[in-house]
């Protein structure tokens, strides 16, 4: 969340985002670690041709309000990258794509800034998902200066 990181993050994830074909209208995820990436890369968005949009979903629905499980401007129809910080499980990322089909979204694939390699990647595949993932934690962990 440091405006270093907010900086860095955004234009990156947007670059690889735009590399893919996925040609999404919205990015985010599950609460709290979607949150700052998916708004990073929606700022950095802004002044392109093709902005994108953010949106957080939340891990239960308000009750009071307007009972919503996803807030901000996403739209039914939009087709979506779903955010994550990291990927373990996967379990975070298929709960927001749950939320977003549910909503009328279709998602386009999962965005992750690390895959930690724990078989979260292959769980979201099985169930039919493009990952794209920015490092991998091998990747981290090679680059750590020894001690």
């Amino acid at each position: 969340m440091s405006p270093d990181g907010l900086a860095l993050i955004g234009p990156l994830a947007l670059a690889a985002l735009r590399d893919t074909a996925w040609g999404v209208d919205a990015v985010g995820g599950l609460t709290l670690g979607a949150d700052p990436i998916s708004y990073a890369i929606a700022y950095a968005s802004a002044n392109t041709d093709v902005p994108i949009r953010a949106f957080t979903v939340r891990k239960e629905a308000k009750t009071h309000g307007t009972g919503r499980l996803i807030e901000g401007p996403f739209r039914s129809g939009d087709r979506v990258a779903v955010v994550e910080d990291v990927i373990t499980t996967g379990g975070s990322a298929l709960r927001a794509v749950e939320a977003v089909r549910q909503a009328g979204g279709s998602v386009a694939g999962v965005l992750a800034l690390v895959d930690r390699e724990e078989g979260g990647r292959e769980a979201l595949e099985r169930a039919g998902l493009s990952v794209l993932a920015l490092a991998r934690a091998s990747d981290i962990v090679a680059r750590l200066p020894a001690d």
